[in-house]
């Protein structure tokens, strides 16, 4: 329940704060005093080129990494001043989505999406059970895809099985890292609107790692630029078109973007 979440905040408040964030390994450094907020219930799109860090702040957040300097705060606590009570609730509200999906070979969808429970919580199995199909059919899974192997799954199977093993616990805020990479152009739409309807049918909060223009134009509300070791610009989908940084200015206002556009105004009945 929310009052058992450490310094829980209104909607639209700052849920996540990095400040002055470095991390690097050996003699490279990858980020260099990076800051970045992210809202309570917003969509934040994390873009960058290839090899920019966007995955090595993503686990250094998740404290996968460990940083050089600088503060990490969730739910308006240090993580690292946090104690292991406050630790143990902040990650019972923390969810996440890896890039493949991650799911245990041999266990079945059922049982992947039950992993979370038996960490963190003491539950008769009759009532995991229905707990853990009631998160599947919520992810647009048919019951029977509870008995299936991750072999047995399509890639969009595979995604949708991995989200509902990230929403196990009702985590304030998900990770997600390239959701929709390896997807077909539909099955990708279908992802994006599914992490929309999530947000606004649970008050989710949705940090997404994304090369995925159509995500980004779809279902972001924000979008942060990594570049050159920091967050280069964040703002709205306007704000990215306006920018005259040229990395930003390629990716949003390049070729594939003004087909995007051009779609778009054809689907509106537009010229």
């Amino acid at each position: 329940m929310e009052e058992d979440v450490p310094g829980s905040q209104a909607r639209g408040d700052v849920l996540l704060s990095v400040r002055d964030l470095t991390v690097g390994f050996g003699d490279k450094l990858i980020l260099d005093n990076l800051s970045l907020d992210i809202m309570r219930g917003e969509i934040l799109g994390f873009v960058g080129a290839s090899g920019a860090g966007k995955s090595v702040l993503l686990r250094t957040i998740l404290g996968l990494i460990h940083k050089r300097s600088g503060t990490i705060k969730l739910f308006d606590v240090d993580l690292e001043k946090a104690t292991d009570e406050e630790r143990l609730k902040i990650d019972m509200r923390t969810g996440m989505l890896f890039q493949h999906g991650a799911l245990f070979s041999a266990l079945s969808v059922l049982e992947n999406v039950q992993v979370p429970m038996r960490e963190y919580l003491d539950l008769p199995k009759q009532l995991m059970d229905e707990l853990a199909l009631l998160k599947i059919e919520l992810v647009g899974l048919p019951r029977d895809a509870a008995s299936k192997f991750p072999s047995e799954l399509s890639g969009g199977m595979t995604k949708r099985a991995a989200l509902a093993r990230a929403l196990a616990l009702d985590p304030d805020i998900v990770f997600l890292d390239e959701p929709t990479s390896g997807l077909d152009p539909i099955s990708a739409a279908e992802f994006d609107e599914l992490v929309g309807k999530m947000r606004d049918t649970m008050g989710l909060t949705v940090y997404m790692v994304t090369h995925d223009l159509d995500s980004l134009f779809s279902v972001c509300d924000r979008v942060a630029v990594l570049g050159n070791k920091k967050v280069l610009v964040q703002g709205t989908i306007e704000d990215m078109l306006k920018s005259e940084e040229p990395w930003v200015k390629s990716y949003f206002r390049g070729k594939r973007a003004r087909q995007l556009d051009l779609t778009a105004r054809a689907e509106n009945g537009m010229t």
